[in-house]
């Protein structure tokens, strides 16, 4: 099964220099500007990337594709949290298909090395 992402509200979510549920909990809240009321729990995670009445306004229609970047910290630090997380991510995905979560594996741009083919393990 393939999805066309094309056209979809692409929101980061950034978490480098989170290494606890909190953190998560409220980068989350921010890159998506939930509500007040949003309970900062997994259930209301859930619910909220689920519920598109919550989605950023230009995602209506479109689809959201949650781009995670920055999670490796928190996955050493809290590997059963974080493993809760990415349930918690498939969850609402399978909730609702106009939702993709993508786990970014490379690093940010400031890592990137300074000449095409070449890092610092050259």
């Amino acid at each position: 099964m393939t999805h066309d992402l094309t056209g979809r509200l692409v929101v980061p979510l950034d978490l480098d220099g989170v290494t606890d549920k909190a953190g998560l909990m409220d980068r989350c809240a921010r890159a998506l500007a939930l509500p007040d009321w949003f309970g900062r729990n997994w259930d209301a995670l859930v619910d909220s990337l689920s519920d598109r009445t919550v989605w950023p306004e230009d995602a209506d229609g479109r689809g959201l594709l949650l781009v995670v970047h920055g999670w490796r910290a928190y996955a050493e630090a809290r590997p059963a949290e974080w493993a809760t997380a990415q349930e918690v991510f498939a969850e609402a995905a399978e909730r609702d298909p106009g939702l993709t979560v993508a786990l970014a594996v490379g690093g940010s741009a400031e890592h990137l090395p300074d000449q095409a083919g070449r890092s610092d393990r050259d």
